[in-house]
């Protein structure tokens, strides 16, 4: 008998998604249940949580990738911990399909489930896209990227091919949210770095192109912030391409159109295609027997709990984070529902589990998730960046300063906070980590080729 087998019988809560909020439902909830004879189980691919903020950074070589990864192995260890994905849930019958990393799918059996799947990238059906272009929603991304600048960057100085040179220092991201922004700001900052580092390179070589399809960027901060980052990116040689969109990827070349009328707005090559053009909840909510509104996200009350076709909570279902709607009694989006960001994620994991704890227990009250935005912050690279922190709005120096200091606040557990705590530290001395590490697709590659048979 497999020891999740023997755990089937044991009053248990279904976390599903070890994010933000499946990670802090869990710190918070294992020993308290623990206590009560039940068990808090987490089911995610993953081993490990990632603090999405951080991406931009580890990709433009400002911190190191591990250090942005919480484990969970490590953290929750009177949690059940599964790698795998949750993909179908009967809430009825209080069961869910597990489909492991390794081995064979199983049910499983539980009293209260917590909907906590998150985000993933969302993308458009544009020929050559999946491709060619990489997101930036995960750490093997991040780290892909930033091998892959650098390559090109050192590759592209033994070229003699002038188009082929051009095409390899092309660095193109696709949306002007503040994943964008920042991501094409770091990796900026990196690549002149790098150059700065090749004397067969000149800087005029480069170039870095941001695709928005609307008319502004970053919507999270004022018109006139909005308007000076435009500014600050074409300062920096950054290309600002507004009420645009990628048409066509097919083999690198891309092709764009005007969002005005439809027309043909240029083409180039490009081998860095990185796509920053959003997110969408989970799929994986659709294989439930949960109310889903139009944007795909789980509907809530504002105490968390998932709510019915007549608005009446669900018996023993929650949901947090980017995966639900969560109404907003602040104003949040136009819907009335909470912004997708880790801001309210990590507050309503936390409400949610006094909340599940005061409902199966008795312990505490219920109470109604309510926190106003404070604001956004944002880093463009080394001392520089954006911020509305309530009335107030920072650039440069300080509103970099405010980035880093609420996002190292944010980073869950002390351990990680001062692992990038350090990574900044070291920054103040020496600048940032270029260097590629070659054959990261196939690390055997070296050893394959010691084992030949030798001629």
């Amino acid at each position: 008998m497999s020891i999740i087998e023997s755990s089937q019988k044991r009053p248990r809560i279904l976390v599903v998604g070890g994010g933000y909020v499946g990670l802090y439902v869990a710190k918070k909830l294992q020993k308290k249940v623990k206590a009560h004879g039940g068990i808090v189980t987490v089911v995610d691919p993953n081993p490990y949580m990632t603090y999405l903020p951080f991406l931009p950074e580890v990709a433009g070589g400002g911190i190191e990738p591990r250090h942005i990864v919480v484990s969970h192995r490590q953290h929750l260890k009177d949690s059940e911990l599964i790698n795998g994905r949750v993909t179908s849930i009967d809430h009825a019958s209080k069961k869910a399909v597990i489909d492991p990393v390794n081995g064979e799918s199983f049910e499983l059996e539980y009293t209260d489930v917590v909907m906590s799947a998150g985000s993933v990238t969302r993308t458009f059906p544009i020929p050559g896209l999946a491709e060619e272009g990489i997101g930036l929603k995960t750490i093997e991304e991040a780290t892909a990227l930033r091998n892959q600048v650098s390559e090109r960057i050192e590759s592209a100085s033994n070229m003699t091919d002038p188009a082929e040179r051009k095409r390899a220092l092309t660095f193109v991201v696709v949306g002007g949210g503040f994943a964008g922004i920042e991501t094409i700001t770091e990796i900026e900052d990196m690549a002149r770095y790098a150059i700065s580092l090749n004397d067969r390179i000149g800087q005029d070589e480069a170039r870095f192109v941001l695709i928005e399809a609307m008319g502004r960027i970053m919507p999270e901060v004022t018109e006139d912030q909005a308007v000076w980052v435009v500014e600050h990116l074409r300062s920096r040689g950054i290309e600002v391409l507004l009420n645009t969109s990628l048409a066509d990827a097919t083999d690198g070349t891309l092709k764009l159109i005007n969002m005005g009328d439809k027309s043909p707005a240029g083409e180039f090559d490009a081998d860095t295609l990185i796509w920053c053009a959003g997110v969408m909840a989970n799929p994986m909510v659709r294989s439930t027997d949960f109310e889903i509104e139009q944007r795909g996200r789980i509907e809530t009350r504002t105490d968390l709990r998932i709510k019915d076709a007549n608005g009446d909570p669900v018996e023993g279902a929650w949901a947090a984070g980017d995966v639900s709607a969560v109404p907003d009694v602040t104003g949040g989006l136009p819907d009335g529902t909470c912004v997708p960001n880790a801001q309210h994620a990590v507050r309503q994991a936390k409400l949610l589990a006094k909340n599940l704890y005061a409902a199966r227990y008795g312990v505490g009250t219920i109470k109604e998730y309510k926190h106003k935005n404070l604001g956004a912050v944002a880093g463009f690279g080394r001392n520089k960046g954006v911020a509305r922190i309530k009335s107030i709005k920072l650039r440069g120096w300080l509103a970099w300063m405010a980035h880093r200091g609420y996002h190292g606040m944010a980073m869950p557990t002390f351990e990680r906070k001062f692992r990038v705590l350090g990574d900044w530290m070291v920054a103040l001395f020496f600048n940032r980590d270029s260097l590629q590490l070659n054959n990261m697709q196939n690390p055997r590659k070296a050893f394959e080729e010691s084992a030949k048979p030798k001629k």
